[in-house]
């Protein structure tokens, strides 16, 4: 007994010794299904191997992540042509050989700094389809990796298909030679989303969260599916893009004969770069026109929320600036190409004459109806805005533009026509719920929240052709919870302040432009007025003036000056 103890314990020394050389000489020693964390330098490729690999393995899949820094993984240590991938989520899988048990390959990056990896390897058996096995599209022979296009707009994830799982040295089945339940054509494909926490953009955290996104109990168990596909759908899904947030996708293909699946290459993006510098930075992905902007519409809109019916031109004004304002900018994005915060400037002043316009309007007409049906017009697109952000506005029938734009308009135009009998309980909602949403907008420009993008999203569709078909998911955690409350409490206390200060009051106040005649009428006739006697405008302007020019008129010296005798 003592022999076999001391025997065990030479061996595990000599394995023990073996990894500590192995390590001093750049081999990095894997074991599967286990996360090895290692660093990559640039000068020198580092080889990769896994041992004792079982016979009843197939195939390996082989992954490894980082944050932004691209890593190069290789079954040569010379690259070549298909047969590397380079990213900061690639994979490659090992069609083993017969008795093959030692699987080897090579990691390098062309980084000047050093990467900080997290590597595994995942077997499965011949019953399990495999990830990628009849691409066509990508740059693999077997590509398992999952690619994601994304701009403002949209996140698109690409990947290619499967093939069915075969033994060790059988010839594998072909990818188009019948569509039959025989064919790959049976297999089906999960794509499922996870959210990174809020504001999160650490690497450890990206790490850890990566764990749960490679193997396919843990990706059931951890993400959301969003969508399924079959063999007849194409093989790639867009959805919303979420700057500053991070977010990771996977696809589980599943074979429904055999009841087995396998794990694509999970990939993460967080619509924006860590070294830009300029408003696309991860570090502050808010351009500083943009927080100017909706912190000055917030600082409006959080006193029409509270005084907006008292201050009814205020109100107006803030109305024809989001009317003006959003169309206007919908229009220069669309036809010109000018830099972004050019737009935006442009926008607060076209903004500015829509709700000059608006005032003006009222003043000269004194139109109760057509300034009222402006206001319940932006509640309603806020509201109708609200109804497509939910999953409701995934359904396949909101894809068409048409039926889009037709239910947002119809929900639009419903809140006015509802309240057209009690307007000034119109008036004084859209003044809250609109006021304290202003505050949400400026919010969403310091901090990460999903509740920006329910008006934001519009605003994308409108502005972006292939934003129709991307799937509108966004997370709901800590932040996006409290602001929900703070819009909540603002909008009730705005309200209940404004409902309970206009009991008595008339509901509008009178026309402006029939109370300056009458009032200019009665100083024509009214002698006894003093408002009779004085001069006209511009005669007043004159005279200041001249009093004016007098502060600075050096006085001329008049010879001597001679005291007066008492």
């Amino acid at each position: 007994m003592w022999r076999l103890r001391l025997l065990v314990l030479a061996a595990l020394a000599a394995r023990a010794a073996e990894a500590q050389a192995n390590s001093s000489d750049g081999l990095l020693e894997f074991s599967v299904g286990k996360f090895t964390h290692f660093v990559l330098s640039r000068p020198v490729p580092r080889e990769a191997i896994l041992r004792h690999i079982s016979s009843n393995t197939t195939f390996l899949l082989f992954q490894v992540h980082s944050q932004y820094q691209n890593t190069t993984v290789s079954f040569t240590k010379t690259l070549r042509p298909g047969t590397s991938g380079t990213g900061t989520d690639r994979g490659l899988v090992f069609l083993l050989r017969p008795e093959q048990t030692v699987c080897t390959w090579y990691l390098e990056t062309k980084d000047t700094k050093p990467v900080q990896n997290l590597a595994i390897p995942l077997s499965y058996s011949e019953r399990d389809p495999i990830p990628g096995g009849c691409n066509l599209e990508f740059e693999l022979d077997v590509d398992p990796n999952i690619y994601l296009d994304d701009n403002f707009y949209e996140t698109t994830v690409k990947f290619a298909p499967a093939n069915l799982g075969y033994a060790r040295a059988a010839a594998p089945p072909p990818c188009d030679v019948g569509t039959g339940q025989e064919s790959r054509w049976r297999l089906r494909y999960d794509v499922y989303q996870y959210f990174l926490p809020e504001g999160d953009l650490t690497e450890a955290s990206l790490l850890q969260y990566l764990q749960r996104m490679a193997q396919v109990p843990h990706v059931k168990a951890s993400a959301a599916k969003v969508v399924t596909l079959t063999a007849d759908d194409k093989t790639a899904v867009s959805f919303s893009s979420l700057p500053g947030q991070g977010v990771i996708y996977n696809v589980i293909v599943w074979d429904p004969s055999f009841n087995t699946s396998a794990a694509y290459v999970p990939a993460h993006t967080y619509a924006c770069s860590f070294e830009s510098a300029d408003g696309g930075s991860c570090a502050s992905p808010g351009r500083i026109s943009t927080k100017v902007f909706s912190t000055l519409f917030a600082l409006l809109g959080l006193f029409v929320c509270f005084f907006g019916h008292r201050f009814w031109k205020t109100e107006l004004f803030f109305v024809g600036f989001i009317f003006l304002g959003f169309f206007f900018y919908i229009l220069i994005t669309r036809l010109t190409f000018l830099k972004y915060d050019v737009r935006l400037g442009l926008t607060a002043v076209a903004g500015s004459v829509g709700g000059i316009l608006l005032v003006a309007a009222w003043w000269r007409f004194g139109t109760v109806t057509l300034c009222m049906l402006c206001v319940g017009l932006v509640l309603g697109f806020l509201v109708s805005s609200a109804v497509l952000f939910t999953p409701l506005g995934n359904l396949t029938v909101f894809r068409d533009d048409g039926v889009f734009w037709v239910t947002l308009s119809c929900v639009a135009l419903l809140i006015p026509l509802v309240f057209m009998g009690c307007l000034r309980i119109l008036n004084i909602l859209a003044c809250g719920v609109v006021g304290a949403y202003s505050v949400v907008l400026a919010v969403g420009s310091y901090v990460s929240t999903s509740l920006s993008y329910i008006t934001l999203n519009v605003l994308r569709r409108a502005l972006d052709v292939d934003f129709r078909g991307a799937v509108i998911r966004a997370p709901f955690q800590t932040n996006d919870f409290v602001i929900l409350a703070t819009w909540g409490m603002l909008a009730v206390s705005g309200i209940t302040l404004q409902i309970r200060r206009e009991r008595g009051q008339p509901p509008f106040p009178p026309h402006p432009y029939k109370l300056w005649k009458q009032e200019r009428e009665r100083r024509v006739t009214n002698i006894l007025d003093p408002s009779h006697h004085v001069p006209p405008l511009r005669e007043r302007l004159q005279g200041r003036i001249a009093r004016i020019r007098e502060l600075f008129r050096k006085e001329q010296p008049a010879g001597e000056r001679t005291p007066l005798l008492l």
